[in-house]
């Protein structure tokens, strides 16, 4: 007979969410609404906000600076996934990551499936990880912004979400940094 794990208290994370649009504004973007709403919802915080154009530049500044930033566990993208020549969102931030979460992808795409069918082709959604912190590239509609959480973010940025989780593992995200840092000296 197993006995039930010890339940674990909620740990709040603190979450950055960048819109990529060359035509939105705060007072119009129902996108990083949704995903404000969910994260402060679940009791994280909302680190930072920001809008930026879909350009390459523009867009991998802002992430390499939340991803600098030590206030920041968790960095939100919304926007910019598609195909069309302005789609450059994960051009971007792609070549940033240090471990690929190539899983997410798959994920999201399963649940988008089921709402959308074969459409979910048009999204690149991806995810990773740079300088310990975790990163997601979502799709710019309101609709994938709550797939994506409540199909995958919200459980797996949940400390208490059981067999395994995001949270647990934070503190050893950079361990092939801090490894490649000690054999170096």
């Amino acid at each position: 007979m197993t006995s039930e794990p010890t339940p674990r208290a909620f740990i709040p994370l603190a979450i950055a969410v960048l819109t990529v649009s060359d035509t939105r504004v705060l007072a119009d973007d129902r996108s990083g609404d949704t995903l404000v709403a969910r994260i402060t919802g679940a009791g994280h915080r909302l680190a930072e906000r920001d809008i930026v154009p879909d350009e390459i530049v523009s867009i991998r500044e802002k992430v390499e600076g939340w991803i600098h930033d030590p206030r920041i566990d968790v960095i939100l993208t919304t926007g910019g996934t598609g195909f069309t020549g302005r789609d450059v969102t994960p051009e971007a931030i792609e070549p940033l990551f240090e471990k690929r979460m190539d899983g997410f992808s798959a994920v999201f795409h399963r649940i988008s499936y089921d709402k959308i069918g074969t459409s979910t082709l048009q999204s690149r959604a991806t995810a990773g990880v740079a300088g310990a912190t975790y990163i997601f590239v979502l799709p710019g509609s309101p609709g994938a912004c709550k797939d994506a959480w409540d199909g995958i973010l919200a459980s797996q940025l949940d400390y208490r979400h059981r067999p395994c989780n995001f949270v647990e593992i934070m503190p050893r995200l950079d361990e092939h940094l801090r490894r490649g840092a000690a054999t170096t000296t």
